[in-house]
């Protein structure tokens, strides 16, 4: 995310205006909003004129391109098309859009926007921070793999996005049925290479892992190196045809399969296989927790929410006194000061209440000031989907505290739940 100019002060006033790049960009866009901010970007407008002399009459309709400011009410974001949406009321004096009337802003990479807030509190700001490190890009690039089933992932700072589904229905391989075992399954793995290439950029990714059951994924892997091979012998046959697509995550970049291929080739040291027993999402943390993998993106944000809710885990089941979780207890905890780790969502600080957040940042702050550490996941994914089904927030302590954590606490008024969408 490009920070084109900014103004503000941590606990104070201010705007930013940024230009959002990637998926993990907007993301990032989506939890720095909230309601009673004000953005501004440019929007069409469908506004209708009239067909006669007079005025009167039927006319047509036309969609204009305006510059709008909204108090935003509400703001949705969309894991598949990779926008968010700002509903709320205009506050600019234009000719097409009336003063106070209602707008939908469908913010987009690659298009300025301008927020403006009554208050940047420490979340905000770590956010803002976060997504303008140029560091943040995908971190590793995942295809889960079975017979006839293959799935591409990315897996960024903050967000894991499914790029492609490749299927291919697989007949027996005894039988009659036999004869068309292996046609189809070169079908598949040729569907399943060319969805590798239109989605992975090999020289960005740290690594990139090719998991599943069985032997699936080292069978598309000899697929894969035999393609490289005969693009290396010369093979006047291959392919030269592009990858990109047609659809609004894929662009048409005009990149061939050979180029594409020749890549593949040159990072073919930073592609791994290892075991998962899917080829579903839910695999996704086994991957991130396999030693070979971990070793790579020890570094990542990923990786860290994964060890750090592991760690919770493990000490939930070896020292149930120092592990607890719910608003009630861990609030109970801080105030004795016994938190060491506090594990939270990020969805928790996208409630509506403005109190109830105020109160998120403060734990978060108060937390790392007080030398414990505070873990924030992304709803977007695996390990912050696990934190959410446990309320949203955990903590493992600095001592033990049996009797709090076998206390039957009443909940927090107004902070009882989690405002996370699990379906995000």
């Amino acid at each position: 995310m490009k920070i084109l100019d900014e103004s503000f002060t941590k606990g104070g006033s201010g705007h930013v205006r940024v230009v959002p790049d990637t998926s993990e960009d907007m993301w990032q866009l989506f939890n720095l909003l909230r309601a009673d901010d004000h953005v501004e970007a440019v929007t069409f407008r469908k506004v209708s004129r009239s067909a006669g002399a007079d005025g009167a009459g039927p006319g047509d309709s036309e969609r204009i391109r305006v510059k709008l400011r909204v108090l935003v009410e509400s703001v949705d974001y969309d894991g598949e098309g990779e926008a968010v949406r700002v509903k709320g009321r205009n506050t600019t004096e234009t000719e097409h859009v009336k003063l106070g009337a209602y707008h939908t802003l469908d913010l987009d990479t690659g298009r300025p926007v301008r927020i403006e807030k009554h208050e940047w509190d420490g979340v905000d700001v770590v956010r803002l921070r976060e997504a303008a490190d140029p560091a943040a890009n995908a971190d590793l690039a995942v295809m889960t793999i079975d017979e006839g089933l293959a799935n591409v992932f990315l897996v960024g700072a903050s967000v894991t996005s499914h790029r492609a589904k490749v299927e291919k229905a697989m007949p027996r391989k005894t039988g009659a049925a036999g004869m068309g075992y292996e046609k189809a399954l070169k079908t598949f793995h040729k569907n399943a290479l060319d969805a590798v290439l239109r989605h992975v950029d090999l020289e960005k990714v740290k690594c990139f892992v090719v998991a599943g059951p069985g032997f699936a994924k080292e069978s598309f892997l000899r697929y894969a190196d035999l393609e490289c091979a005969r693009l290396a012998s010369g093979d006047e046959s291959f392919p030269r045809v592009s990858t990109g697509g047609t659809d609004k995550k894929t662009p048409d970049h005009g990149i061939s399969t050979t180029q594409s291929l020749r890549a593949f080739q040159t990072h073919r040291k930073k592609i791994l296989e290892t075991h998962a027993s899917t080829a579903f999402r839910g695999a996704l943390k086994e991957v991130l927790e396999s030693p070979s993998v971990a070793r790579l993106i020890k570094d990542t944000k990923a990786a860290a929410e994964i060890a750090a809710l592991d760690a919770f885990f493990e000490t939930l089941a070896t020292k149930p006194e120092r592990a607890l979780y719910g608003p009630a207890h861990v609030f109970a905890a801080h105030e004795l000061g016994a938190i060491d780790t506090l594990l939270i969502a990020d969805g928790l600080f996208r409630c509506a209440d403005a109190s109830a957040r105020r109160r998120w940042v403060l734990l978060t702050e108060e937390v790392e000031a007080g030398g414990g550490a505070a873990r924030v996941f992304s709803s977007a994914h695996e390990s912050g989907r696990q934190l959410g089904e446990l309320t949203g927030v955990a903590a493992t302590l600095r001592f033990p505290l049996p009797d709090l954590v076998d206390a039957e606490l009443p909940p927090i008024e107004g902070m009882a739940g989690l405002a996370i969408d699990l379906n995000a």
